[in-house]
């Protein structure tokens, strides 16, 4: 091999050498997931408008009532944050967030009470709500989380639209938080909505706690989401740059103590008899 020849393939090896070890950092996130490399890839990405309500520094920003009946405490706490016209207007589309995650039957406290739920669609309809969408990305099989949780039985008694997750259903939305950049998320609904309402349980969770309002965006993550467990607090905490919410309603008419998120014991189970409304998801979340 001539001199000329040798010095160009060891240049060009040269070169190979250092793209590869360009990709690989812009694959490697060391943040723990691929995102720093879908955030150079994705531009085009959505973002979700805010879908709060500017009502002055004054308002109320959460309030908690307390009792045994669910559609009473619904409307006393959303009467004590100004009533549900402060929320929403004749015509809007409101989407419903619970967490319907598993395939649990209401009493074991996995997933959002359809009693809470329905009763939050009611002062939806009398505030003149045109359409009541209710959605999430459960783990397990969302036909079956919908119907053993009872989400479907509320929904179908209150006129709701149930959207299910399919793949057509799901985009890049930018999130610019500490951890997730943009990632993969159930957008269909927010995208039909004005105005949006997290309903989530109160419960414990075997890897971050407490699982509450802000947890409860986590179902609308598509893709690997479980590879964010190693992540859990960051994640949970980049939620509320991702959406800001009409209202939350943490839901702690029967708390999970123990064995969580997924539960399967009613001695698990504790009755709570409570109910927090608010547009702060950390005030929400620090009192629950």
């Amino acid at each position: 091999m001539k001199r000329r020849e040798f010095l160009r393939r060891a240049g060009m090896t040269g070169l190979a050498v250092a793209g590869s070890g360009v990709g690989a950092g812009l694959l490697h996130d060391p943040r723990g997931g691929d995102q720093f490399f879908r955030d150079v890839q994705v531009a085009a990405a959505k973002t979700l408008p805010s879908f709060a309500v500017d009502s002055g520094s004054s308002a109320v920003a959460m309030a908690i009532a307390r009792g045994t009946d669910a559609g009473a405490m619904v409307r006393a706490a959303i009467g004590e944050m100004g009533g549900i016209a402060r929320f929403i207007r004749p015509g809007d589309t409101v989407l419903l967030k619970p967490n319907v995650a598993f395939d649990r039957a209401p009493l074991l406290g996995a997933t959002t009470s359809p009693a809470v739920l329905k009763a939050v669609a009611e002062l939806c309809r009398e505030a003149g709500a045109k359409k009541i969408i209710v959605a999430d990305n459960p783990i397990n099989q969302p036909e079956g989380c919908f119907f053993k949780s009872g989400i479907k039985a509320a929904a179908d008694e209150i006129g709701a639209e149930l959207m299910l997750p399919r793949r057509s259903s799901f985009e890049e939305v930018k999130i610019d938080g500490e951890v997730l950049g943009t990632w993969t998320t159930f957008y269909e609904p927010f995208a039909a909505a004005d105005k949006v309402i997290g309903i989530a349980p109160c419960k414990d969770h075997n890897l971050c706690s407490g699982s509450m309002t802000m947890k409860n965006w986590y179902g609308m993550l598509g893709g690997r989401r479980n590879q964010f467990h190693q992540a859990i607090h960051g994640i949970i905490s980049d939620f509320p740059h991702m959406v800001k919410p009409t209202l939350v309603v943490l839901d702690a008419t029967r708390v999970l103590m123990r064995n969580g998120p997924t539960g399967g014991s009613l001695s698990d189970v504790a009755v709570g008899d409570t109910l927090v409304v608010g547009t702060d998801m950390v005030a929400v979340d620090t009192f629950g």
